[in-house]
């Protein structure tokens, strides 16, 4: 059978990288060393600038060549097994929800007889101070649901009912503030948008230039 062989390259050792490396060795020599004072300074600082993004762009292009083939075959081999895990987990789920469901039902007879007891106690004492004492309710205790254990041990191994404790809001004016996250994905897009025209309460909007380069 054919197979497809992912071939391991050291970026460290591949020559095209390891001139793209000296090259940017040198760059920041340049850049250590460099004085801007007047305006024609920032010529050969721009003309640098423009090698530094077309050695960054033939940096991650190499590593895009050495790296998709392996994120393809992560990518594939990710939705083979969510086909071939599907009926193990489902298998596992159906089965934890029927023990979880058992328990639950077992509780809620076990907490409805005991609300029956409880009930039929009341209307009997009811009863006494009516007659002087006379009961006729019976108070015959009922059978109740056997208990379902905690753990379950058998010789292949245990399985056990622990606390899983979750959340959900359900009314966000009275989280914490504390508790409240800045949603970045919907702020930082519409902040850039505004080009400082908005105001947001309790957000500071600034300017902070940055360096765009052309090739």
């Amino acid at each position: 059978m054919a197979e497809n062989t992912l071939i391991l390259v050291k970026p460290n050792e591949t020559p095209g990288v390891i001139d793209f490396y000296n090259q940017s060795l040198s760059l920041r020599d340049y850049a250590n060393a460099r004085v801007i004072a007047t305006n024609e300074d920032l010529k050969p600082a721009t003309d640098d600038l423009v090698i530094i993004a077309k050695i960054k762009k033939g940096m991650e292009e190499r590593k895009k060549e050495y790296l998709n083939p392996f994120q393809s075959h992560i990518k594939e081999t990710n939705e083979a097994y969510k086909i071939l895990m599907l009926p193990i987990e489902e298998a596992d789920k159906i089965t934890r929800d029927k023990i979880l469901a058992f328990g639950t039902e077992q509780e809620r007879r076990r907490r409805e007889i005991e609300a029956i007891e409880a009930e039929k106690l009341a209307l009997a004492r009811r009863e006494a101070e009516l007659k002087g004492g006379e009961i006729t309710i019976d108070l015959t205790p009922i059978e109740k649901p056997e208990a379902v254990p905690n753990r379950i041990r058998t010789e292949m191994g245990i399985s056990g009912q622990r606390d899983n404790w979750k959340w959900e809001v359900v009314d966000f004016s009275q989280v914490p503030d504390s508790y409240k996250m800045i949603n970045n994905g919907i702020l930082t897009p519409v902040v850039k948008a505004s080009k400082g025209r908005i105001t947001i309460p309790g957000i500071r909007i600034y300017n902070e230039p940055i360096i765009a380069v052309s090739t």
